[in-house]
């Protein structure tokens, strides 16, 4: 489990065929001082896919990716140099400053618009129409892995806001409007949708 506050950016090294060269194994260079100190087999979030650490180096660390993670996420696009939203998971204890976030994409976006608006800027999210009536204002998204609020929604088009440090310190930073995004939507929506099925 994840927070959605992301606590790294890291960088694609490499990416390397496994098997039959559907799955793929990434390289990810992360800026954490102890690479090598996580724990073999850790989850982390990595643009809010959640992936298992297969193996540690100091100054970076390696994932295995599935052809079907490959295909329902954004980490099939990926390339050496791709930015990634990084987050260790969760521990007992630790503060909850985002929301509660799994780390199981439910769909890809796409980033439609960014226009400023005060002092932050307003980013225009179109999703698969299955999932827009999960999203609801003043509800919570993950967007590649950052928790955020949702300002306002339309049919399958919703706004967030993104303050100067957010996107400071996530990918939100070098994102374009056409750039594909991972959605996650609130737990919260998807168990109060399902019980609405069931009765």
């Amino acid at each position: 489990m994840f927070t959605g506050i992301i606590t790294a950016l890291g960088t694609v090294r490499a990416i390397e065929p496994l098997g039959d060269g559907k799955d793929m194994r990434l390289v990810i260079a992360a800026p954490w001082d102890d690479t090598a100190a996580i724990a073999l087999g850790a989850s982390i979030a990595c643009s809010g896919c959640c992936l298992t650490a297969v193996e540690l180096r100091p100054d970076c660390f390696a994932v295995d990716a599935s052809a079907e993670t490959l295909a329902c996420t954004t980490l099939g696009t990926w390339v050496p140099g791709t930015r990634v939203n990084l987050e260790r998971s969760l521990k007992v204890g630790d503060e909850l400053g985002g929301h509660i976030v799994s780390g199981h994409v439910d769909g890809v976006g796409k980033a439609m618009s960014k226009t400023p608006e005060n002092g932050s800027i307003r980013w225009r999210f179109q999703v698969p129409k299955d999932l827009a009536r999960f999203i609801a204002a003043k509800g919570s998204v993950a967007i590649d892995g950052v928790s955020l609020t949702v300002n306002d929604v339309q049919g399958d088009t919703f706004g967030v806001n993104i303050i100067p440090h957010t996107a400071s310190v996530t990918r939100f930073g070098t994102l374009a409007p056409g750039d594909a995004v991972n959605i996650e939507i609130d737990m919260l929506a998807r168990y109060v949708a399902r019980l609405a099925e069931t009765k």
